[in-house]
């Protein structure tokens, strides 16, 4: 889907590359490195899976092992175009599942667009001899920081908004509400639990006090059953 009706060949979407590529600085054409011959990609595809699902890679940091596969997925360039947006994807994903995004606000794909020129020149800065990713470890790890506060201005901008809005009265809610409104800006959630335990009342009056955030627009409902939870809308 990534690529779907955004290349040249639309053959080539969801498909092994059949043919060599190299991998080149989209800017100035420079060829870096030459990805391993096509007959290979789709064991070592396999490979790689099979590594980013083992005990020895789940007990690496969950940025170290997102990183690590972002760039080996790149170096084998298993298809003819789109290498680089499906391996963020990818890396953004391990994050998420490995518990690193909780809140799903995480994307990559920003900070490195915003400089195209140092992600090629953080792929390029690996030795292919001897694979020392450090280099580029270190602008990933950079990549993912420059994300997470962009993301919380973004989050404090838009919470800091909801509760001006509710100050001055454009949204009219009580101070019950209002601490629920700040408590879900301060950790990012709230459950039932959570606003009986804060007033002392029934999980029914709880659920009487988001009811009103709902309707609003303020906050909404993520998960069903025991997993239920509100975040800001």
């Amino acid at each position: 889907m990534l690529t779907k009706d955004t290349l040249d060949n639309p053959g080539d979407s969801g498909v092994y590359r059949d043919r060599y590529v190299v991998v080149a600085n989209g800017l100035t054409g420079e060829v870096f490195f030459r990805p391993p011959k096509n007959e290979d990609v789709p064991r070592l595809t396999r490979d790689l899976v099979k590594w980013i699902n083992s005990e020895g890679a789940k007990e690496l940091d969950p940025i170290m092992a997102a990183g690590i596969f972002h760039y080996e997925f790149v170096r084998i360039h298993p298809f003819v175009d789109g290498n680089g947006r499906v391996a963020r994807v990818l890396a953004t994903l391990i994050l998420y599942l490995r518990g690193f995004d909780t809140k799903q606000f995480f994307c990559l794909d920003d900070y490195y667009d915003s400089d195209r020129q140092s992600y090629y020149g953080a792929l390029q800065g690996v030795d292919q001899r001897t694979l020392d990713l450090t280099n580029w470890l270190e602008y990933f790890v950079e990549g993912v920081n420059v994300s997470i506060e962009e993301v919380k201005k973004r989050v404090t901008k838009l919470s800091s908004e909801r509760l001006r809005r509710a100050r001055e009265g454009q949204i009219a809610l009580t101070e019950r509400q209002m601490q629920i409104v700040a408590f879900v800006n301060q950790n990012g959630r709230i459950t039932i639990g959570d606003i009986s335990r804060m007033f002392k009342i029934t999980r029914q009056a709880a659920l009487k006090e988001v009811s009103k955030l709902l309707g609003l627009d303020v906050v909404k409902l993520r998960g069903k059953g025991r997993g239920a939870h509100y975040v800001l809308a």
